[in-house]
């Protein structure tokens, strides 16, 4: 029986809804909810800095590990494997916005990190489960980022504003401009920026390139504002509660 309930979890995939699956979320959310509530009742202002540096750290120097790992020890690929994918991107960057905490960093990368980690987490695409590395990379990178910029909002009371929508849609923009360019300079499909990749995914129904890269970048504006929308409503709820 003992068996049974350990195969149940360590297992070669991960499926949605699985306890490989599950089990991250769940932990992430009871652990950011108590961090949150633990450090706004109990922490000065700079413990509350200490802790948001740490937490920047720790996500960015594991997502240095495990490529320092696979170049080390794998056979790394700088045409696939390189840390460009957005994800990657942020875990590595974000020591930086923890540090300085800049209003319009937070501007751009709240909607990168709900909007880019979200689906990320409802529909994981891990190669191996429990207990390998990239497992263990996968949820500490999209989960971490997600109890920062939460921890950011709740703590530091940042929020954004319909500009800030604009603002972080065109950053992202630019960003893909400079990884169009590093695309053609290693001949490499990071964004798949320059062919849908073999496997079936949303992009089939946007036609072929450059149409389903088109389509792509004009999806995230609903999606952007989609993010918007909470912090929004939020705002008016307290305006209406103020009166």
């Amino acid at each position: 029986m003992m068996c049974l309930r350990l195969c149940a979890i360590v297992s070669n995939t991960v499926t949605i809804g699985s306890l490989q699956h599950m089990l991250p979320i769940l932990f992430a959310f009871i652990f950011g909810t108590i961090l949150i509530k633990y450090s706004k009742r109990n922490l000065s202002n700079s413990q509350q800095v200490n802790i948001l540096i740490g937490l920047g750290w720790f996500v960015s120097l594991f997502i240095i590990s495990f490529h320092a790992y696979r170049m080390l020890f794998e056979n790394y690929n700088f045409k696939t494997d390189l840390p460009l994918f957005l994800c990657s991107l942020l875990a590595l960057i974000i020591p930086i916005f923890t540090h300085y905490r800049k209003y319009w960093m937070f501007e751009i990368l709240v909607f990168w990190i709900i909007g880019g980690t979200l689906q990320a987490v409802i529909t994981p695409d891990i190669p191996e489960g429990l207990p390998s590395f990239d497992y263990f990379r996968y949820w500490i990178v999209h989960l971490g980022l997600l109890v920062i910029i939460f921890y950011v909002v709740f703590i530091f009371n940042m929020k954004p504003t319909l500009r800030s929508v604009l603002k972080s849609f065109l950053a992202f923009h630019v960003y893909l401009a400079i990884v169009a360019v590093l695309n053609y300079v290693l001949d490499a499909n990071y964004f798949y920026l320059m062919e849908k990749p073999q496997s079936a995914t949303i992009m089939d129904h946007f036609g072929e390139w450059p149409y389903y890269v088109i389509a792509g970048q004009l999806v995230l504006i609903p999606l952007f504002l989609l993010v918007y929308l909470p912090f929004y409503l939020s705002s008016k709820f307290k305006k209406s509660f103020s009166k």
